[in-house]
Parts: structure tokens; C-alpha cells; sequence
């Protein structure tokens, strides 16, 4: 595709989509005219969120899958690029959290998290890397996270998934360059979700007190980094972060 390509008209699948920063990244990219697979795990879910999402005047299909298995992201994205002719971007954004202390987290702990977290980008990221070969265009961004960068007490899990995720990020973003497509990672900071809502006032002032801007994130601020990268506006952006985070890291 050339450097004119159209935004308007792609056609984008965002895992955990029905959902939370899903959501917004789905109702986002549904501003630019972009078409939405809303995949999740919940499928009632996932389909108010596309009837929200055809509302805006696109076309919007729920589909159900689990991420951490190979034949259910197969199928889905199967279906997916059948339905709605063609995927052009991929945001990978599923993920969970089971934090504990790593003496006292246990093993299936690990285990979940690494599959939802990061066995999941693999998963989906190598099926659709099939359709987007052939179209010779895509856009990926994986949603990542500041721990990555910095690591958090309580989250050995989560803090590995995330830097995995970056690696994993990089290193596909160089195998499959010379096809026209790009993989980028966005990595959240302190963001307001259902998820951060549990947590004390005392452990949400600790962690205000590290953020130079003074306030945390939204869901809206992830979803306007997503929809740059998704976008063909960043065509020379490959292997890259952008970090959310209210100068929380640097």
C-alpha cells in the first residue's frame, strides 16, 4: 500500500475489547471510521460493545475468544478476516493481574498471567501476521506497561508478561518490517480503570506522589497513543514505546 493509505475503511480486531481501556481504544479508533472486531472473552459483552460501535456509523462485530489458546485466537481471527474482508491493525490488549509477593504467589498465578499476558501476543500476533503478509500492510500495538520498565513490588507476574511483551515487540517488529508492517507497544502508567478502583486511598496517593504531572491516566489518554500508532500517519514507528504515564518513568 502506498504512503496515501486511507484510515477510514481498516478494518481493526482488539483483544479484551469489551471492556475498560478496550473499550476506549475501540470507540477511538471508531471515531476515524475504522471497523472493529471487539474480541473478549465474554461475548455478551463484546456485543454491546459493538452495537455501541455501530451506533458511531461503522461496522462492528463481536467475536468470542480466549487468548491464551491457539485454536480460539485461530478460529476467531479466521472469522474475523472472513466477515469483515481484512484486518489491518491488531491492538493486543487482553490482560490480567494476580498480584502476590513472589514467595507467597503461586504457581498457577504465574502460569495465568504469562498465558493471557504474553502467550497471547504470540498467539495472535503469529495468525494474523498470515493475512497482514499478504495485504504487505499492518499496524500492531501491544499494550504494555510501565512496570515493565521499572518492575513493582507484588507483581513479578505481570512486571515479567509486560517486559516479554517488549521484547517480543521488538523482535517482531524486525521480522516482518519489509512486509509494510509495524509493531509498537503503548505502556501505560497509574490508569483509572474498574481494576485501580479497588485499590486503598493510601495506595493511591503513594503512587500519585511518583507521578510529576499530579493525576492519573484515563482510558482516553491510553486510546489516543493506540490510535497514532495504529494509524498510517506512523509509517517510519517500529519497535517502539510510548509511555503514559504522567512522567511517572522517563
Amino acid at each position: 500500500m502506498s504512503d496515501t493509505v486511507e484510515f477510514k475503511g481498516q478494518v481493526a480486531l482488539v483483544t479484551g475489547g469489551a471492556r475498560g481501556i478496550g473499550r476506549s481504544i475501540c470507540l477511538r479508533l471508531a471515531r476515524e471510521g475504522v471497523n472493529i472486531a471487539v474480541a473478549d472473552v465474554m461475548l455478551d459483552a463484546a456485543a454491546e460493545t459493538a452495537k455501541e460501535l455501530e451506533g458511531m456509523g461503522v461496522k462492528a462485530m463481536p467475536v468470542e475468544m480466549n487468548v491464551s489458546s491457539g485454536e480460539s485466537v485461530a478460529a476467531a481471527i479466521k472469522k474475523v478476516a472472513s466477515d469483515m474482508g481484512r484486518i489491518d491493525i491488531l491492538v493486543n490488549n487482553a490482560g490480567i493481574t494476580r498480584d502476590g509477593l513472589i514467595m507467597r504467589m503461586k504457581e498457577e498465578d504465574w502460569d495465568a498471567v504469562l498465558s493471557i499476558n504474553l502467550k497471547s501476543v504470540f498467539l495472535c500476533s503469529k495468525e494474523i501476521f498470515r493475512t497482514m503478509s499478504k495485504q504487505r500492510y499492518g499496524r500492531i500495538v501491544n499494550i504494555a506497561s510501565v512496570v515493565a520498565f521499572m518492575g513493582n513490588a507484588g507483581q513479578a507476574n505481570y512486571s515479567a508478561s509486560k517486559a516479554g511483551m517488549m521484547g517480543l515487540t521488538k523482535t517482531t517488529a524486525r521480522e516482518y518490517a519489509s512486509r509494510g508492517i509495524t509493531v509498537n507497544a503503548v505502556a501505560p502508567g497509574f490508569i483509572i480503570t474498574a481494576m485501580t478502583d479497588k485499590l486503598s486511598d493510601e495506595v493511591k496517593q503513594a503512587m500519585m506522589n511518583n507521578i510529576p504531572l499530579g493525576e492519573f491516566g484515563t482510558a482516553d489518554d491510553v486510546a489516543e497513543a493506540v490510535c497514532f500508532l495504529a494509524s498510517p500517519a506512523s509509517k517510519y514507528i517500529t519497535g517502539q514505546a510510548i509511555h503514559v504515564n504522567g512522567g511517572m518513568y522517563m
